[in-house]
C-alpha cells in the first residue's frame, strides 16, 4: 500500500492503514502498537508538504472522527473531533452564529492537522489557529487517554496545541470562537516596492493584510480585509467562478503547464499570471473571504521572521529569483501574524512576517528553496512545520525560547517514541 500527500511530493508505505471511529478505538490501536514496538502516525487532509505524517508502521486516518459533541453558545466554544475538515467546521460554526477568529487560505485540512503544524492566516492582531485551542483530548504514546484544558493539566495543553504529531493522537479539540462576522474585502494591484516601503503601516492599517507577487514583475496583488458591520454584498456567482475557478485554477494551471513545458517562455508566463490579478471589492462571511479553492498542485516552503525584516527579506528573495537557472512559475505570498506563547508555535514570543515561496509541481525547486532558506536563516527564520525546509533540531533549538518545555512534555507523553518518524527525528532530535 502506497500513500501520498496532496502535493504528491511525499510517498510512503505503511504496514497497516486504519480509519477508527472513536477515541477508545484509537487508544486500543496505540496500546497494541506500543506493545509490539510499532510506530503510529496520523494523517489529516494531507496538505503538509513535509513527511510529518509518514510512517512505515500504523497509519491512522481520522476522517470518521469528525463529530461535534459539544457546542457551548454561552462561552462561544465548540468541541469537535480532530478529523473534522475546516470547511465543515466553518459551516457548523456559521449555523450557530460563530466563527474562527482567523483562517488560512485553504479549508481542506483537518482541524487536528492544522493546529499541529501551526497553520495560520494573516493579521497583526491574530495568532495561528492553535491559539484558539482551549481544550484537547489525546491518546498518549502508551495508549492512555489524556484530557487537558486551561483548567485541567494546563501544562500539557501548553505544548500539545502545536504538537507536530509528536505528543499524541489528538482526538478532540475545544476551540474558543468569536461571534460570526463579515469581512470587507478589497483587492488591488500595486507596485511591489511601494508596498514594501510602507509595509509596517500597510500591514497595521487593516485587520488582515497580505500580498502576492509574481517573480519577474513589478506589481503585486494586495489583499486588505477589514471586519465590518456592513450588510453582506458578496461577489456575484459568475464573477466568483471567473476569478476563483477559471482564473486562479483552470487558466493558471494551463499557464503553469506551458511554463513547465517551455521554460524559455517563463517571462511571458510571469506577465500573464500578474496581468490576471484583478481588482475587486465585496463583503461576505469571514470564512468565504479567507478561504479559496486551490486545484493547481505545487510545493511550498514558508518562513516566519521578525516582522520588521520583511521588506528587506522580500527584496533579497527577489534578487535571488533573477539569477535562478529554473524559472519560478508561482507567486510569492507575504503575510503577518501575532505573537503567542506556545512552545513550538512558529509565532512563539514574536510578531511574525511570513514569506512563502512555491513552485509548480514537476518543476525543479531545490536550488530556489535552498537559496530562500539561506536568506531566512539570517533572520532566525522559523519554517512552517508542514512545509518544506532543511532545518534540523540543532539549528532550530536556539530559535524557540521554550524548546526545552516541549521536549519535557514529549518525554512525559511519548517516552518510547511511538509517534516518531524520520521527519520528527530530524527536526526534534
Amino acid at each position: 500500500m502506497k500513500l501520498s500527500n496532496w502535493a504528491r511530493n511525499q510517498t510512503w508505505s505503511p504496514a497497516e492503514a486504519l480509519d477508527p471511529r472513536s477515541t477508545d478505538e484509537i487508544a486500543d490501536i496505540v496500546r497494541a502498537a506500543h506493545a509490539a514496538g510499532q510506530r503510529v502516525k496520523v494523517i489529516g487532509g494531507g496538505h503538509s508538504f513535509t513527511a510529518v505524517a509518514a510512517t512505515d508502521g500504523v497509519q491512522l486516518a481520522l476522517d470518521r472522527v469528525d463529530r461535534v459533541p459539544d457546542l457551548d453558545l454561552d462561552r462561544g466554544q465548540i468541541t469537535v473531533g480532530a478529523g473534522i475538515a475546516l470547511r465543515r467546521l466553518n459551516d457548523v460554526l456559521a449555523e450557530a452564529g460563530l466563527a474562527m477568529p482567523n483562517l488560512g487560505d485553504i479549508d481542506r485540512q483537518s482541524i487536528g492537522g492544522a493546529i499541529a503544524t501551526a497553520t495560520h492566516g494573516t493579521g497583526l492582531q491574530y495568532g495561528n489557529l492553535a491559539t484558539a485551542v482551549v481544550g484537547m483530548e489525546l491518546v498518549s504514546g502508551s495508549g492512555d487517554i489524556v484530557r487537558t484544558s486551561v483548567d485541567k493539566q494546563p501544562d500539557v495543553l501548553h505544548s500539545t496545541r502545536v504538537g507536530l504529531g509528536a505528543l499524541g493522537v489528538v482526538t478532540e479539540v475545544t476551540l474558543q470562537c468569536v461571534p460570526a462576522f463579515r469581512l470587507h474585502a478589497r483587492e488591488s494591484v500595486e507596485v511591489l516596492d511601494d508596498v514594501l516601503d510602507d509595509f509596517a503601516a500597510e500591514s497595521a492599517a487593516v485587520d488582515h493584510f497580505e500580498l502576492y507577487w509574481m517573480p519577474g514583475t513589478r506589481r503585486c496583488q494586495v489583499k486588505r480585509n477589514q471586519r465590518t458591520e456592513d450588510a453582506a454584498a458578496p461577489q456575484g456567482r459568475l464573477g466568483y467562478v471567473r476569478d476563483k475557478w477559471i482564473g486562479e485554477n483552470l487558466a493558471f494551471g494551463t499557464v503553469c503547464r506551458v511554463g513547465r513545458r517551455f521554460p524559455a517562455m517563463a517571462p511571458k508566463v510571469a506577465k500573464l499570471v500578474a496581468s490576471a490579478a484583478t481588482e475587486r471589492e465585496f463583503v461576505d462571511r469571514s470564512d468565504r473571504v479567507f478561504c479559496s479553492p486551490r486545484r493547481v498542485r505545487f510545493v511550498e516552503m514558508e518562513y516566519g521572521i521578525p516582522v520588521e525584516h520583511v521588506p528587506e527579506a522580500v527584496r533579497r528573495v527577489r534578487d535571488l529569483t533573477r539569477h535562478l537557472p529554473t524559472p519560478v512559475l508561482f507567486p510569492i505570498e507575504v503575510r503577518v501574524s501575532a505573537a503567542d506563547d506556545i512552545p513550538l508555535s512558529t509565532g512563539s514570543g514574536r510578531t511574525s512576517g511570513w514569506i512563502a515561496v512555491h513552485q509548480y509541481r514537476g518543476m525543479p525547486y531545490e536550488e530556489y528553496f535552498a537559496g530562500v532558506e539561506r536568506i531566512m536563516d539570517d533572520y532566525d527564520g522559523r519554517p512552517h512545520w508542514g512545509k518544506l525546509h532543511g532545518q534540523r533540531a540543532s539549528t532550530l533549538k536556539g530559535r524557540y525560547p521554550q524548546w526545552d518545555v516541549f521536549a519535557d512534555t514529549r518525554e512525559r507523553m511519548d517516552p518510547d517514541r511511538t509517534f516518531a518518524n524520520p521527519y520528527l527525528d530530524r527536526v526534534l532530535g
